[in-house]
């Protein structure tokens, strides 16, 4: 029986140490806390479970970007920092080392929609870039909900760093047109919903709201160009 133990095992390695790293858990970042004047946050629902708060991340300032630090997966905003009708929010997001707080890729981006934020009522809608070519749409509303699959999915615009603790960047907009909402990446649209789609039962409010910046855990970048069009 031994031989196929060992079998079993050598076929089942890979799968194990990949549930490993997908259920790694969120480290807390020392000095954590925000000192960028006018900005607040909320750390998710599931990590405000496990013991986390939102001082378990950090949010600074350096020369004119922002520098997130996590910690637990958390999004971040200015509450004056409203769009509404058409719009665009775009920003640029530089991660110097890739995944050098993780072991598997973790992603980074916009969000927009907010309202009721820092509330378990909150909702809002973000689309959030990952060093390896793959994005993510979600939101909150107030649950959870996916728009592109519960891992994202791959997209050639999408940058991919040469390697872990290698540099990679990644220009993220979130457009607002009409009764369309769509997603560009480095200058590439890379997904694109109806308003109905959006803003329905157990989704988002409105498309108008705060915009921010979103997190997953155990990341560290920056953030440059934060602007509203």
């Amino acid at each position: 029986m031994r031989p196929l133990h060992l079998a079993t095992l050598v076929l089942f390695m890979p799968l194990l140490i990949q549930a490993q790293a997908h259920d790694e858990g969120s480290q807390a970042v020392a000095g954590g806390g925000i000192s960028v004047p006018g900005w607040t946050g909320k750390i998710d629902a599931s990590e405000e479970q496990a013991g986390k708060t939102l001082n378990d991340a950090k949010l600074s300032k350096e020369g004119d970007a922002l520098h997130v630090t996590t910690g637990p997966a958390v999004s971040y905003w200015n509450p004056a920092n409203k769009a509404t009708g058409d719009y665009t929010i775009q920003a640029t997001f530089n991660e110097p080392k890739y995944m050098s707080l993780n072991t598997h890729p973790h992603p980074y981006g916009l969000f927009v929609a907010g309202n009721d934020l820092g509330t378990p009522q909150q909702s809002y809608l973000y689309c959030a870039a990952y060093g390896n070519g793959n994005f993510i749409v979600r939101g909150f509303g107030p649950e959870p909900f996916q728009m592109n699959g519960r891992r994202g999915e791959a997209n050639e615009a999408v940058h991919k760093a040469a390697g872990p603790g290698q540099p990679v960047t990644q220009e993220i907009a979130i457009s607002v047109k009409g009764d369309k909402l769509s997603c560009s990446i480095n200058g590439t649209v890379v997904a694109s919903y109806d308003k109905a789609a959006l803003v329905t039962e157990g989704k988002l409010k409105s498309l108008d709201g705060v915009y921010g910046i979103r997190f997953a855990h155990n990341t560290d970048a920056t953030v440059t160009g934060l602007t509203k069009k």
